[in-house]
């Protein structure tokens, strides 16, 4: 254990050396580069960029002139680590550089003139095969997760403010995200856009749900139960869930599969139903028996081990414990962690690698998709199980 929380304070350390800063898998379109030139209004050139820079080993952003910067995704994620510290340790420098990031945090919402809610998105362009979205527009990942983060520091140090500001996102996921398409009852990923997409409906359906019992809006808790019933109607019989709909949306992976989880059974802890507990103990049946190896490799797709990732490690960790949270549970996530830093870890670096493949290892260091969810799913196990240890005595 004491191994285990030297590593992650010392990723925690590299992290801070660069301001919480770095590179991203999607961050290519950032390129000066490229955004010098009219092909950048080209979006079968913009998705073919992108995907060159998420699927190269070789790290072109520094000849491509893109620069490192803050996620603010990643930096929920910090926040929220850093707060699993603070728990774990009582240590008030903790809550002090949650603080920090918080702020920053603050001064980056989405254009309130606009959104007139508190609302966050990514630092970069993105190009996807259904949409384009540009710098800074808000979308409902980003902001479940900076929302979640805020939130908990607010109730930590009773900092009313922090917690207004979570509470107000919600506002912007159920004005501007509620979507009626093709029959279907959902949240969208990004505003005016109408591909549905499971995992991002359930966590704004998951974070409406906790908001609305919070600010006694009824009206969005009932709309997101009805978003929520919507991914409840599309899982399979086996318990999965295909990542959405389109043709080119047909997977099965495994964090996608714990972010259903994981949201499902926040949104059935803030109100209290008993309504998706068959439904989540059917997808938690199929994510353990589906997604992990006998020595507790994290598989990335439900038919294919590749690519070894830290994403797929880091959200074992979360669903394990707080989908599952049963001891069996408890013994494969503590397998799950040992592999993960004996496939992933780099000592010399004290970081994780972003993903290998069954021919190549992409080393580049990733601060976002990578560092932030290890330093978060860490933080979060070492104090699940600092805490669990202690009752066991």
């Amino acid at each position: 254990m004491d191994r285990l929380i030297e590593l992650n304070a010392r990723l925690l350390g590299s992290i801070r050396a660069v301001e919480f800063a770095g590179y991203d898998p999607f961050d290519l379109l950032n390129s000066k580069f490229l955004q010098a030139t009219p092909l950048y209004r080209n979006q079968w050139v913009r998705l073919a960029w992108l995907q060159l820079g998420k699927r190269s080993p070789i790290n072109l952003r520094p000849l491509l002139h893109v620069p490192k910067m803050r996620n603010p995704k990643g930096v929920g994620l910090f926040i929220s680590g850093l707060l699993q510290d603070y728990r774990r340790t009582r240590d008030v420098r903790y809550l002090q550089e949650a603080r920090e990031l918080a702020d920053w945090l603050l001064i980056q919402r989405s254009n309130r003139q606009e959104w007139v809610h508190s609302c966050w998105g990514y630092h970069f362009d993105w190009q996807a095969r259904a949409f384009y979205v540009p710098a800074g527009k808000p979308n409902i990942i980003t902001t479940c997760y900076v929302a979640r983060a805020l939130y908990e520091l607010g109730e930590i140090t009773a900092d009313q403010a922090l917690i207004d500001v979570a509470l107000d996102a919600a506002r912007f996921i159920a004005v501007h995200l509620s979507t009626e398409a093709d029959g279907r009852s959902f949240y969208a990923y990004i505003p005016g856009e109408k591909a549905f997409v499971h995992n991002a409906s359930l966590w704004g359906a998951a974070w409406c749900a906790f908001a609305g019992k919070q600010l006694g809006d009824e009206s969005m808790v009932a709309q997101a139960l009805r978003v929520a019933r919507q991914s409840v109607q599309e899982q399979a019989a086996d318990g999965s869930w295909v990542y959405g709909p389109l043709h080119h949306h047909q997977f099965i992976d495994g964090f996608h599969t714990g972010y259903n989880l994981e949201a499902l059974c926040m949104l059935r802890d803030a109100t209290g139903t008993n309504e998706f507990d068959a439904c989540i103990r059917l997808g938690y049946a199929y994510y353990v028996n589906t997604f992990f190896t006998e020595d507790g490799t994290a598989k990335y797709y439900n038919k294919a081990l590749h690519p070894i990732d830290m994403h797929s490690f880091a959200q074992a960790v979360f669903t394990l414990l707080k989908v599952g949270g049963t001891t069996a549970d408890l013994q494969l996530c503590d397998k799950v962690v040992r592999r993960a830093i004996d496939l992933l870890y780099l000592p010399g670096k004290g970081q994780f690698i972003y993903q290998k493949t069954r021919w190549l290892t992409n080393r580049i260091n990733y601060t976002r998709w990578t560092q932030a969810w290890a330093y978060g799913s860490l933080a979060f196990y070492n104090r699940y199980r600092a805490e669990f240890d202690h009752d066991e005595n």
